[in-house]
């Protein structure tokens, strides 16, 4: 392997890397708060994908009719919920949250498509589209079994990404599709090896994003409201928050991120339906890194993983999956010693 080799390879795996850092941290954040691995978080990602290169194929996009219908049965769940509670006074309220409002994107999303809207219109159109399934599957599968156990939300959240996977068979069909890049042209880095622009607007818009998300945590009372419920629901309902109307925040923020990365990858690899499954997964192995609590953490954990996969595709292009999961042992090995270190020091301390 040469300098210039290892150079390209680097640059690579900047770029994934950096697409892993918005999946890792909307993969925590979700966890944090719900205690939810989102692993549908994927297929997400993938619909936003889909549904831009549906749009520039002069189509109206599928998605408008799995958000539709996500709508339908979540507002379904909330006035049943409110009946049963006899809570009727609060109906027209739910009307407007999870029937009128989900159904926005849609209409924009429905307006671009027929009227031919230019290229940003459809790329903030595919974006808003898939921002809320995520709440809108939170209310309909998760909610109802929220102070269920990890393990049983767990596999739910495998249930419900097989079921994504396959509505997005249906709706989309088995062929792959690449969008056009956002961003043309190049920089030189000397010696023949260029970046992209697509590579650049990848890198960037996960460093403003993490920014914004680093404000928003900090600055904002929704931020707040938040980093409480996830350091301590209990202690986070006894000052006025509602864990419930937090857990909503982090999937809808969990989406949006969702929605940006389908629209940053898409111009550079074949998206297919199924393609989420193994994005969420890469980054799930990123939060893990982060120990599904620190941001930080995640951070580094997606741009390690982004590099390894980018070095283990050029010695091992068939075995490139395989080897960015086997980080996940060292890892889980050093995790279980340092556990187990700090239950005999504390162990010792009782006695």
């Amino acid at each position: 392997m040469t300098w210039d080799i290892a150079l390209i390879l680097g640059i690579d795996g900047l770029a994934n890397g950096a697409i892993y850092l918005l999946a890792g941290l909307g993969l925590v954040l979700v966890f944090s708060v719900t205690r939810v691995v989102f692993v549908p978080f994927g297929d997400i990602a993938a619909f936003s994908a889909l549904s831009l290169a549906a749009f520039e194929a002069g189509q109206v996009p599928p998605t408008i009719g799995l958000v539709a219908f996500l709508a339908a049965a979540a507002l379904l769940t909330e006035v049943g919920s409110l009946a049963r509670k006899g809570e009727g006074r609060r109906i027209p309220r739910a009307l407007l949250l999870w029937g009128a409002l989900p159904l926005l994107p849609c209409l924009i999303a429905w307006t671009a498509a027929r009227f031919g809207a230019p290229a940003p219109v459809q790329v903030v159109a595919s974006v808003l589209l898939v921002v809320p399934m995520a709440p809108l599957l939170a209310r309909v599968v998760f909610q109802p079994i929220a102070d269920a156990s990890v393990l049983v939300l767990l596999i739910v959240s495998l249930a419900l990404s097989f079921l994504l996977s396959g509505l997005g068979l249906l709706f989309f069909g088995p062929e792959g599709t690449r969008t056009a890049p956002l961003a043309l042209g190049s920089l030189a880095l000397g010696d023949g090896v260029e970046v992209g622009g697509q590579v650049i607007l990848m890198v960037g818009t996960a460093i403003v994003l993490s920014g914004l998300f680093f404000l928003a945590f900090e600055r904002t009372a929704m931020g707040k409201a938040l980093r409480a419920t996830a350091i301590n629901r209990v202690g986070a309902r006894l000052v006025g928050i509602r864990p419930a109307r937090t857990a909503m925040l982090a999937y809808g923020y969990s989406s949006l991120l969702a929605g940006f990365i389908g629209i940053l990858i898409a111009p550079v690899t074949t998206m297919y339906y199924d393609s989420g499954f193994l994005i969420g997964l890469k980054a799930f192995v990123a939060a893990i890194i982060g120990g599904l609590a620190s941001y930080p953490a995640t951070a580094l954990g997606a741009l390690a993983v982004g590099l390894f996969e980018s070095f283990a595709s050029f010695w091992s292009g068939a075995l490139k999956d395989a080897i960015v999961f086997s980080l996940l042992i060292p890892v889980l090995m050093a995790r279980s010693y340092l556990a187990r270190h700090h239950e005999e020091e504390a162990e010792e301390i009782d006695q």
